[in-house]
């Protein structure tokens, strides 16, 4: 295949962008009050809204966006960032991927695109083009990320740092050279919103931070490292600081567990009066039967001390067909225009 042609064929491919929805612009509210008074998922659905907008009134409660799956790929990354904007979340522990080649790879101002078709997968390797589900990256853009990462790595002093302290800096760059003003990596630095990623490196990042420790072990010099145990630490220490806590969790996987663990970290640390996260709602496709569903179902993270059974709500459903109609029913309610903002980025400085 010639250049050429390889050129066309590309560009054909990557034709259609993936446009994110906006919560702002329809009033799920009545759809969910309908859903209410239905049954299955529908219902499920209602109440884990309502539990959400619990979340959102009690001028108690911290609330954590936990982010697992390629739902910002697909089109929820305005969905998110709007959360953030408008101070309807507290903090975020999520996916490598979903923060560095998602949020961040749109924050320097790539794209993700549509499949409108699906080719053999060898023809898309020999494009470098790569593949979610139906969704579509260029790889020759993700490895540009990978670099930013680099040299993001290359321009911090060389010591341990969280992960949070990490997408910090990945903020502070995209406020001075994003293209992207809604960038959810972006507008937490903005706002002092901390992001964790407690499997970091698996993502873009670690392409471009092994490559920062290689190149620096080369020249002799010293090189940056991520510090687990700090990630851990840290949340740990918002936790108790901020007492009454509702998790809103898409997927599951190490961000689900690494959130609710904190209280169980707690009381380990001698906080014997830590509270379970309160509040929390959970929508995954993912079954209980074979020991997935991430672990546990909510239920069952209350036998680990992790989560209060009163108000949870699991949600059998693909996160891209029903956030948008949670956020954007939250959103309309208009709770968050009375919320106190928390800051929690701000403890570290």
């Amino acid at each position: 295949m010639t250049e050429a042609i390889n050129d066309t064929r590309k560009a054909e491919l990557l034709s259609t962008v993936v446009e994110h929805v906006d919560i702002t612009t329809f009033d799920a509210r009545p759809i969910i009050d309908a859903m209410g008074k239905m049954s299955f998922t529908s219902r499920d659905l209602a109440r884990a809204t309502g539990i959400y907008n619990q979340m959102l009134n009690d001028p108690d409660c911290s609330i954590f966006l936990v982010i697992a799956g390629s739902t910002s790929a697909g089109g929820c990354m305005d969905l998110y960032a709007e959360l953030l904007r408008s101070n309807m979340i507290d903090g975020v522990v999520a996916t490598g991927a979903s923060i560095v080649d998602m949020d961040f790879f749109e924050g320097l101002g790539h794209k993700h695109y549509q499949a409108l078709e699906v080719p053999d997968d060898n023809t898309l390797r020999s494009l470098y083009i790569d593949r979610i589900y139906d969704t579509y990256i260029d790889e020759e853009q993700l490895q540009d990320c990978d670099h930013t990462i680099g040299a993001i790595a290359d321009s911090l002093e060389p010591k341990a740092y969280s992960s949070r302290a990490f997408i910090r800096e990945m903020g502070k760059y995209l406020a001075e050279h994003g293209k992207k003003e809604n960038s959810l990596v972006k507008l937490a630095y903005e706002h002092d919103v901390p992001i964790f990623c407690p499997a970091f490196v698996d993502s873009s990042a670690g392409f471009g931070l092994v490559k920062h420790q290689v190149e620096r072990a080369k020249e002799g010099k010293p090189y940056m490292v991520l510090d687990a145990i700090a990630d851990f630490r840290e949340l740990t220490d918002i936790k108790i600081k901020a007492g009454t806590t509702g998790l809103l969790m898409i997927g599951g996987g190490v961000p689900k567990n690494f959130i609710q663990d904190t209280v169980v970290c707690a009381e380990i640390l001698g906080h014997e009066n830590v509270e379970m996260h309160k509040y929390a709602v959970q929508i995954t496709v993912a079954d209980v039967r074979d020991g997935a569903c991430s672990s546990s179902t909510l239920k069952e993270a209350a036998s680990w001390g992790k989560v209060d059974t009163t108000l949870e709500q699991m949600v059998f459903a693909e996160a891209g067909s029903v956030m948008p109609l949670l956020a954007s029913d939250a959103y309309h309610r208009g709770a968050w225009k009375t919320r106190t903002k928390r800051a929690w980025g701000k403890i570290f400085d």
